[in-house]
């Protein structure tokens, strides 16, 4: 999945991406709306967990999409 198909999917993800990651808040979505980088620094914030951890925990959720 590549971040276009995020971005124009976003609403239908909302709730797959709350699911993985319960701790986002609507105001995180509203700040995400769908952008990738924005994803992985979100979960990175809220989860505490390094950038590069982030980011590969988005890239698995996308790849099991």
């Amino acid at each position: 999945m590549n971040k276009d198909i995020i971005e124009g999917n976003w609403k239908q993800l909302k709730g797959k991406v709350q699911q993985q990651w319960g701790k986002l808040t609507d105001d995180d979505f509203d700040v995400i709306a769908g952008r990738r980088t924005e994803l992985a620094g979100r979960v990175q914030e809220r989860y505490g967990v390094t950038r590069d951890e982030a980011e590969k925990q988005v890239k698995e959720w996308e790849s099991r999409l």
